[in-house]
């Protein structure tokens, strides 16, 4: 998908529309979050101690658990006010391979 780096668009903050410069939200890195259905994180909650069996915590077969279904990324942009240098984001973001900014086109006449 193909926007433009700046838009005009209303600003919340200085209550007018004024001209705004869009740039994608990095996604950042992991901070050390465990995963849902992570080994590790069930230890910690306290499930996987004690005595017996807990097979229950090891992977299935390959086949079963490395597919993937989703190929592309929500990604989220914001919009960085010239005036007031306040940042909004877009609610939602949109499902996309790729995000492309280029310049405006001035039509001549």
């Amino acid at each position: 998908m193909k926007l433009p780096k700046t838009t005009k668009r209303y600003c919340p903050h200085c209550k007018k529309h004024t001209e705004q410069k869009i740039a994608l939200v990095s996604s950042g890195r992991q901070r050390g979050a465990l995963k849902r259905g992570s080994k590790e994180r069930a230890r910690k909650r306290g499930s996987a101690r004690g005595m017996g069996s807990h097979g229950k915590w090891s992977k299935p077969a390959a086949s079963k658990w490395k597919r993937k279904t989703k190929i592309t990324k929500r990604l989220v942009w914001t919009y960085t006010c010239k005036v007031c240098g306040k940042a909004t984001t877009t609610q939602k973001g949109m499902r996309m391979g790729r995000l492309q900014f280029e310049e405006k086109e001035v039509k001549k006449k």
